[in-house]
Order: C-alpha cells, then sequence, then structure tokens
C-alpha cells in the first residue's frame, strides 16, 4: 500500500506552525516568513518558482524528498487560502498562481465543498467534506501505486496522526518564538512511541526531525 508523507512541515520552537491573523497579504499571519526562510534557500523551493540556484547542503537534501514518488495531497482549507464559511465565490485558486507546484491532485478538506478547480501542469482541487479515513481513500484511489503527502497546515496534519494515518513525517524546528497561532502537537502525547525517530541540525540553525514507521 502507499505510504502517507509530510514533508518540509516548519514549526517555531514552542510549537506554532503558522501564526496569528492569517490574511491575504499575510498568509502565515504574524509569524511571516519567519518559519520558512530555511526552505526559500534551497534549490528546491527555486526551482518551483522557476528560478536558478539555491543552497546545495543539507537543507537541500531534506527539502527535495517532496516530491519523488507523491502521486496526490491533502491540505486543509487554510493552506488553500484565507478564506472562512462559505465561499462568496469561485474566483479565489489558491496562492500559488495559474500553474501551483503540485503537479497531482489535490483534495482540499472544507466543510463548504464547491466544483473541481483544473489548473495547468497536472493540478486539479477537489473540495472534500470528509474525514481523514475518507479523504486518504480517495487521494490513495487518485495517486495509483504512488505516495499521499499531507501537505498541510497544522489542523490538518493534527487530525491525520492523531487517527493514526501518517507514515513519514518530517518536522522542521526553526529557532524562532511565536507565543501564538495554530500548535501542531496538542493532544498527541506519546506520539513518538509509534515511530523511529531521528534528528539533524543544520549550519542555518533549523533542526529536521523524522519520524518514521519502524
Amino acid at each position: 500500500m502507499s505510504r502517507v508523507r509530510v514533508h518540509n512541515f516548519s514549526i517555531s520552537l514552542d510549537g506554532f506552525a503558522t501564526g496569528a491573523g492569517q490574511s491575504l497579504e499575510q498568509p502565515f499571519g504574524h509569524a511571516e516568513a519567519r518559519l520558512h526562510e530555511w526552505f526559500f534557500q534551497t534549490r528546491t523551493f527555486r526551482s518551483m518558482h522557476g528560478e536558478a540556484g539555491g543552497g546545495a547542503g543539507v537543507d537541500e537534501a531534506v527539502a527535495s524528498a517532496w516530491e519523488p514518488g507523491i502521486g496526490a495531497e491533502i491540505m486543509g482549507r487554510n493552506k488553500f487560502g484565507p478564506q472562512r464559511g462559505p465561499w462568496a465565490d469561485d474566483e479565489w485558486q489558491g496562492w500559488w498562481g495559474e500553474n501551483p507546484p503540485f503537479h497531482t491532485p489535490v483534495f482540499v478538506l472544507t466543510h463548504h465543498p464547491r466544483p473541481s478547480l483544473p489548473m495547468a501542469g497536472g493540478t486539479t482541487f477537489h473540495f472534500l467534506d470528509a474525514t481523514p479515513a475518507e479523504a486518504l481513500r480517495q487521494a490513495r484511489e487518485a495517486a495509483g501505486e504512488l505516495d499521499v503527502r499531507i501537505g498541510g497546515g497544522p489542523t490538518t496534519v493534527r487530525e491525520f496522526l492523531a487517527a493514526d494515518l501518517i507514515d513519514h513525517l518530517h518536522i522542521v524546528v526553526v529557532p524562532i518564538i511565536l507565543g501564538r497561532g495554530v500548535r501542531l502537537w496538542d493532544d498527541l502525547e506519546g506520539l513518538e512511541k509509534r515511530f523511529t525517530v531521528e534528528s539533524v541540525t543544520t549550519p542555518r540553525g533549523v533542526t529536521h526531525v523524522t519520524f518514521s514507521r519502524p
């Protein structure tokens, strides 16, 4: 069976994966870009945006595992956009422009489904009001023999962890204190017992922690 993976998921030292006050201008709220500055320097990130260059060290080696072998993604609605409640219209198409970086079916979890949204480059957004298990069933069907990536945000990743549906979890601990926002680890006491855990700290000061099924 295909594996369920999380990659390049950044959190602060106090466990927040996004800041407070998400808006169109600030997708990560008051955290701004601080959780992801390590990623912006990598070749993987620059390549995703059609740019050359970028670092080729440990951060890049870990970041580059994000794409290979992925056949579908599941994300929460707040990763797709800043809107809350019923959609005012179907004009919003995500943060990523006409050619999002996923290039697979993407299943967006929302209590307010809307028609599927095909984009350039092979990405199609499907909007589901479903449990994690049902969303995973549909994503696996779309992915075939390839893996399914849980893209975030923190509430979605936490729900899949609570349901014991994740096989590989890559967390990037960034040395900042956010103080408020949405935390990842709440109500997941003893999570580490399910996994083999490894970590490495890179020259940029971030610690990559991987949780993998033994």
